[in-house]
């Protein structure tokens, strides 16, 4: 079992059932997680890949961010109406009804995303606090793991402080795109972006990068353990419990794919079609300087510097439920922040290009969705699981024409690499 110390809010005197303290109490409750979630959703390889997809093809790629995002708000539905459902995690559900050897698969599957996903956020964070104060890459990787960390303990016992500090950087970087956006003035183009379409192999490439950018398979088991303390109380309780959850993942994910759009519209506005470089995080924060102004540089990098402290935090919290979910193991908060440190520490000591880095973590993050998202399917159809909420036949076929999709990408993606 997922150990409940890691899942529960902390304590304090109760509010009068009904009164405008509980009711705030309340709806805080389920907008805290979802913003939590959607942290997931505007970490640095998002930054990589709809800056790089706006640099690059302009508005071209708009499309993919608002198909993901619609996807992103129905997947994250289902994973939290699996937890209200059935008070178990995807990992839970998985290990006590699938054989060990795919148990043992899927968690070694979910592990290599959980350290494509820490590669994104410790690079992400390691340029900004070079890019803001000049901190060379390896030492910026360990400030920003000491920073999550130390919000990190705020989870187990504190998990509503932590919630207020997670949102709090989301509005930071939300703060950050919506002044760059004005300084790059508006998007008069940008509705063609919304007509599918790609130019070519590489804006496949870039595309699918996007994609694991915005759905993102850590989510998915993060998101139906924490809301599994909703299901206490009756049918009707865990009903209204899920319309509420899915209120607040409209409000939070609506938030963070409006900034995701963001990314991809200043770039599209003051880098695509110029001669200035593009290829990596360094290029795009020195171009929208010579373009925007040097404010408009700030702002970006510190977007970016909140994106990697909060992502790396929610990062490690998901560690532990796949985790705990899979092997019904714990490991401290601090082992696991250093085993997962490895990979990110080495790439960047190796002198590998950090923005290359990020946009190829981001298409190791999409090849990871079909394995959280078929098992989310799967079980939301069978009835001893879910009970009363049970996923209707139009739901159940929703969610595998999503997954299919994203497999088949992925398929095709990979068959263009192998060739190239």
């Amino acid at each position: 079992m997922t150990d409940s110390s890691t899942l529960t809010h902390e304590t304090g005197p109760p509010a009068p059932p009904g009164s405008l303290r509980s009711r705030l109490g309340t709806a805080y409750g389920f907008l805290g997680s979802a913003f939590v979630v959607a942290v997931a959703y505007v970490d640095p390889g998002n930054f990589a890949t709809n800056m790089t997809g706006g640099a690059r093809y302009g508005y071209l790629l708009l499309w993919v961010i608002a198909s993901a995002s619609v996807a992103a708000v129905f997947v994250q539905y289902l994973a939290a109406k699996l937890g209200i459902a059935s008070g178990r995690s995807l990992p839970e559900l998985c290990r006590e009804h699938y054989p060990r050897p795919v148990t043992y698969g899927l968690w070694f599957q979910a592990e290599l995303v959980s350290m494509a996903t820490d590669l994104a956020e410790f690079v992400g964070a390691a340029v900004a606090l070079n890019l803001l104060f000049g901190v060379p890459l390896l030492p910026a990787a360990l400030i920003t793991a000491a920073v999550s960390l130390v919000i990190l303990m705020l989870a187990p016992l504190r998990r509503r402080r932590f919630e207020t500090v997670i949102l709090a950087l989301i509005l930071l970087v939300s703060a950050g795109f919506a002044y760059q956006v004005f300084r790059s003035g508006p998007p008069a183009a940008a509705g063609a972006g919304l007509i599918p379409g790609f130019a070519g192999t590489d804006s496949i490439l870039l595309a699918t990068g996007m994609l694991g950018a915005t759905v993102m398979p850590h989510a998915i088991y993060l998101h139906s353990a924490l809301t599994q303390e909703h299901h206490r109380g009756s049918v009707a309780a865990r009903r209204k419990a899920l319309r509420s959850m899915l209120k607040g993942l409209v409000c939070a994910l609506g938030i963070a794919a409006v900034i995701n759009a963001s990314m991809l519209l200043v770039a599209a506005a003051s880098l695509h079609g110029t001669s200035l470089p593009h290829e990596s995080l360094d290029d795009m924060h020195a171009g929208l300087g010579q373009v925007l102004g040097s404010d408009t540089a700030l702002a970006f990098a510190l977007a970016l510097l909140a994106s990697g402290i909060a992502s790396s935090s929610v990062g490690t919290y998901a560690g532990q439920v796949i985790l705990s979910g899979f092997l019904r193991t714990q490991i401290p908060v601090l082992l696991r922040r250093l085993l997962t440190m490895a990979p990110p520490l080495a790439i960047l000591a190796l002198g590998t290009d950090p923005t290359r880095a990020l946009i190829i973590s981001q298409v190791v993050l999409s090849f990871g969705i079909p394995f959280a998202l078929i098992p989310l399917v799967l079980f939301g159809r069978r009835s001893d699981v879910m009970g009363p909420l049970t996923n209707r036949r139009l739901t159940t076929t929703i969610g595998m024409v999503v997954s299919l999709a994203i497999s088949g990408l992925n398929v095709f993606l990979l068959h263009q690499l192998l060739v190239a």
